[in-house]
């Protein structure tokens, strides 16, 4: 279930709500609220009145007070009351600006309220007063709300008057007034309460202060702290990468070194293979043989007698089956000079014979590397 002070809110100014006690660090959700309120919910108005009051500098947002009350002189009742604001946003609001919070509750039946209003209470320099040092609030005691502060009060008579201050954490009433009194006489009672109780909000005032400062110095500290926890975070980070990166560099090298490993044993495999595919060697004394002579490419010799009938292919298998050949090569004769086919391609898809390629009996043939082409 929502908080009482989120009832009846729609969903912007829910979030209004939300979005000012995170501006401002005021922990009290209603309090949030009213000062939302008091500005028509003008979010901009209500954070810089708010400021304007840590920073102890008049509200600019604020209207100008009102005339306590107005009274109609025909026949000399009180009919209405200038009341800005329900009584506990009254008490909300003196205890949020520390100002004094005069309340003053109109016996409509009582024989000394008529002259009290229009002799006293509306007298020009009391409204002075009233105006530039505290809060006012005013009702009949024939109405609802009026009824329930009077019930908290407790008044004896009419005129009753009660200032009402923060005083030791707690909105507390400093001073009372009952009873039918003169303009002069209200003037040096109230001006007399209020200088007693002063140092109580001047106390509070710096408590406040000290307070808001511990706050912003906590705050700052929390950022300073977020920003070194946030600069850790990313060494953390780059060292997470760094280390990751390390580890996929040496797997690489690994798989390479694996993959290399894998090739050199499959080529043996296929050397071995080859050399053991290969026809017997003709003997000398055959006419049909071929004496070929080999010239590595690092200048070492190699000969081997071959049948004129046999396909090139067992030349190049027998060159590569052997351990100081390159892993790719060719075979060139050098009179004429060519390349002799001797893998299968699309020129040759079956390569010739030896007779067929034009060798005799004795030849010296060479071997180009291709391996890094």
């Amino acid at each position: 279930m929502a908080a009482p002070e989120e009832q009846d809110l729609t969903q912007e100014q829910t979030e209004k709500l939300l979005q000012f006690q995170d501006l401002t660090g005021i922990e009290s959700m209603e309090q949030c609220r009213l000062a939302l309120e008091q500005h028509n919910w003008n979010m901009e108005a209500a954070v810089q009145d708010r400021l304007n009051e840590q920073e102890g500098v008049p509200s600019v947002f604020n209207p100008p007070p009102s005339r306590p009350l107005q009274v109609n002189t025909a026949d000399h009742r009180i009919y209405s009351y200038v009341v800005s604001r329900p009584q506990p946003r009254a008490l909300n609001d003196a205890k949020r600006e520390l100002r004094f919070l005069l309340v003053y509750l109109h016996g409509d039946d009582h024989q000394d309220s008529d002259e009290f209003c229009r002799n006293a209470l509306c007298a020009p320099e009391v409204i002075s007063l009233i105006n530039s040092r505290m809060l006012f609030w005013a009702c009949s005691t024939n109405k609802p709300e009026g009824y329930r502060v009077s019930q908290a009060l407790r008044e004896n008579t009419y005129p009753f008057l009660a200032m009402i201050m923060l005083k030791d954490r707690r909105m507390t009433v400093v001073g009372r007034l009952e009873g039918l009194i003169q303009p002069d006489d209200l003037i040096n009672q109230l001006t007399f309460i209020m200088d007693a109780n002063q140092t109580y909000l001047v106390s509070e005032r710096l408590e406040r202060e000290e307070r808001n400062q511990t706050q912003v110095l906590r705050q700052q500290q929390d950022e300073a702290y977020l920003a070194s926890l946030r600069a850790d975070q990313e060494k953390e980070r780059k060292k997470r990468e760094e280390r990751e990166r390390k580890r996929r560099k040496e797997e690489e090298v690994q798989q390479q070194k694996l993959a290399e490993e894998r090739r050199r044993q499959n080529l043996q495999e296929e050397k071995e293979r080859k050399l053991e595919c290969l026809p017997p060697e003709p003997s000398p004394d055959d006419p049909e043989s071929v004496k070929i002579i080999f010239k590595l490419p690092n200048d070492s010799r190699v000969e081997r007698r071959f049948h004129f009938s046999q396909s090139l292919t067992v030349i190049h298998d027998f060159l590569f089956s052997l351990k100081e050949s390159p892993e790719k090569f060719q075979i060139e004769a050098n009179f004429p000079r060519r390349v002799l086919p001797c893998v299968p391609s699309e020129e040759w898809p079956n390569p010739p014979t030896l007779q067929e390629a034009g060798l005799s009996h004795t030849e010296v043939l060479f071997v180009q590397d291709l391996t890094d082409e």
